[in-house]
Formats: C-alpha cells, sequence, structure tokens
C-alpha cells in the first residue's frame, strides 16, 4: 500500500469538505499552488481568500493564477492570516474549508516565518466562520527553531479546544 506524501495528503481532506460554489480560504498563499488547487475545487462558482504577509507570496501567486486562467474568484489579499476579520468577503462567508502550510516561503526569506501566536489567532477567526463539518487542514514544517515552537503552541491550543465543540 502506497501512502500520500503530507500535501497530497492534505488536498485529498480538503476535497472532502469543499466543493464547487463554496468558499475556502489558504491562509498562507506562499508560492500559489494551495490557492490554485482551491480555485479549481470551488470552481467558478466559489470564491478563494488567499492571503500572505510577503509581497513576494502574493507576486508568485497571482502570477501562478493568471498563467492557470484563474483570477475571477479568487482574492488575494497582502496581509497576516491573523487579520482574516479585517476581509469583509470573510466575515461575511460561511467558510466550507481553509489551509496553512505554515513556516517560511519557500525559495524566500527564511528569516519571515508564520508564529503560533498569529497561526492560532487565524485559527480562532476561521473556526468562527467554519461550516458545520467544514475543516481546517494545518501543514506544520517544524525542521527549523521557530517552527518547533509554533508546532508546539499551535498543538496545544488544538489540544486544549474542547471536542463538542470541534467537532461541529
Amino acid at each position: 500500500m502506497k501512502l500520500l506524501g503530507v500535501l497530497p495528503f492534505a488536498r485529498s481532506l480538503l476535497t472532502t469538505t469543499a466543493g464547487p460554489g463554496d468558499t475556502v480560504v489558504d491562509a498562507t498563499a506562499g508560492n500559489g499552488h494551495d490557492t490554485l488547487f482551491l480555485a479549481e475545487l470551488v470552481g467558478d462558482t466559489g470564491t478563494v481568500i488567499s492571503c500572505d504577509i510577503q509581497e513576494e507570496a502574493i507576486h508568485a501567486t497571482r502570477k501562478r493564477l493568471d498563467e492557470a486562467g484563474h483570477v475571477s474568484n479568487i482574492h488575494l489579499h497582502q496581509i497576516g492570516h491573523e487579520r482574516l476579520t479585517e476581509i469583509t468577503r470573510f466575515t461575511e462567508s460561511t467558510i466550507a474549508a481553509a489551509i496553512f502550510n505554515l513556516g517560511y516561503l519557500p525559495k524566500g526569506d527564511k528569516t519571515v516565518t508564520t508564529n503560533g501566536v498569529t497561526t492560532i489567532a487565524a485559527i480562532k477567526q476561521l473556526f468562527a466562520q467554519l461550516k458545520p463539518e467544514g475543516l481546517i487542514v494545518l501543514v506544520i514544517y517544524h525542521g527549523h527553531p521557530e517552527g518547533k515552537m509554533e508546532k508546539d503552541d499551535v498543538m496545544a491550543y488544538i489540544q486544549s479546544m474542547p471536542q463538542e465543540e470541534a467537532m461541529l
């Protein structure tokens, strides 16, 4: 039996929750791979909200989307994911699914990383907008010191969530 890698597995989870017409979030746009995947998942009738704090990430994502011909249903924001509630489209939507690829931008500045404080704030905001049986996927790269701290913080938060609230 062949097991899926972490990113194909994460995407397989998203396909069980989101589909055409849904609103989804890529909380860490990075180089745009997940944003493009989500755009294809929700189709032209759905909406993708994608954010990243780095201008380089937003440009890379926009380029990837332009090359693939996906632009109409995607809303890119150069903000940290902890600021999702500043996006009107986010606060007025029910979110079917969200994905985080935590750590640093591949081939980017490795001193700019996600962290537990902002990631937990984003999870809380997403949880408040998540549809019943919606899904938040967290891909945590913890092979660097900041990533290990973030993993520990996020896991402690997730483990503290009351199961009856988290499993709606």
